[in-house]
């Protein structure tokens, strides 16, 4: 057993259904990351020099972006590399960190919306102690554990996996997934099934349920108020709520599609499900952001003003506290 398990490389299958199409393929993935990288640094910018936004939801705003581009640059530059191959075989050694790179993007992603959640909580519900609440301290603190507990738990399930003897290499993807990879293991995977479960739950599941008690609480806040008040709060939620519900579908998507045989499915729809968590996201960040709420606007259309007009810009930091 031990033998047939010593598989050094794994094949990546579904390029092979890409077939004559990898060219257009290629450019439309490389436009869609150029888009991806300029869209995002322009948010992490115009934030960053205007003074007006350093506050806790644009300081959270731009953590999105640069999970955006951690994402989306754990996967592009890989994929755009296989694309233009014959063959598509990737080590274990980059199976495995790319499997933790996408894993943590999507992780941070769940935790930084919930922080967002509870930024729009205390904003809409307690907003007399805002500023008492959302300070510096506690935007720092909620970031740090935005960012040490993802990569602890997604350390924890591959850590599970990677000890496993596999028995095969097929890997039915045009990335590496860690279930993808638990299926080619020669003896029983119960407890890494477990441990991958209890991990989604609690990094997928319990976000979730916190977002929607923030979003209940502000609904039951709205009803006694004003329709000036209401119509405010509906602008400032919006383009979270949307982020929240497109990143929510599309990896509901690939946690199922990771469930079946993606080979039984015909395969253009298979790569577009699979892809969808990691290209959708950090395309519609920068758009709901940047274009929906208003103080966003007002600084984009600043900062494109001729350079006479932004000279006076200086950075002082994400942090105005």
């Amino acid at each position: 057993m031990e033998n047939s398990s010593l598989s050094f490389h794994f094949n990546l299958t579904m390029f092979g259904h890409i077939g004559d199409y990898r060219y257009p393929v290629f450019a439309f993935s490389f436009i869609l990351y150029t888009f991806i990288v300029s869209a995002n640094v322009i948010i992490i910018l115009v934030i960053s020099l205007e003074r007006s936004l350093h506050q806790p939801m644009y300081v959270l705003i731009v953590c999105l972006s640069v999970n955006s581009l951690y994402g989306s640059t754990g996967f592009f530059p890989r994929f755009l590399r296989d694309l233009l191959h014959e063959t598509y075989l990737m080590s274990r050694l980059e199976c495995f960190s790319q499997i933790y790179v996408m894993y943590t993007y999507a992780s941070y992603e769940f935790t930084i919306l919930s922080m967002m959640a509870y930024d729009r909580y205390v904003a809409v519900c307690k907003s007399l102690h805002y500023h008492n609440t959302m300070t510096s301290k506690m935007v720092y603190k909620l970031s740090l554990f935005a960012l040490i507990y993802p990569a602890f738990a997604v350390g924890t399930v591959l850590n599970f996996s990677g000890r496993l003897p596999l028995c095969g290499s097929k890997i039915p993807r045009v990335f590496c997934a860690n279930w993808s990879v638990v299926k080619l293991s020669c003896v029983d995977t119960s407890i890494n099934n477990l441990v991958g479960m209890l991990v989604s739950a609690i990094t997928v599941f319990i976000p979730l349920l916190f977002v929607s008690y923030t979003y209940l609480e502000i609904l039951l806040i709205c009803r006694k108020r004003s329709a000036e008040f209401k119509w405010k709060v509906f602008q400032s939620c919006l383009p979270h709520i949307v982020t929240v519900f497109s990143f929510t579908i599309s990896i509901f998507c690939d946690i199922t599609l990771s469930r079946y045989d993606i080979e039984e499915l015909y395969p253009t729809l298979a790569v577009i499900l699979s892809l969808e968590f990691v290209v959708i996201p950090p395309i519609l960040n920068p758009l709901m952001y940047g274009l929906k709420l208003p103080e966003m606007r007002r600084a984009l259309m600043s900062a494109m003003k001729p350079l006479k007009n932004s000279s006076g810009f200086r950075y002082t930091g994400i942090f105005p506290y």
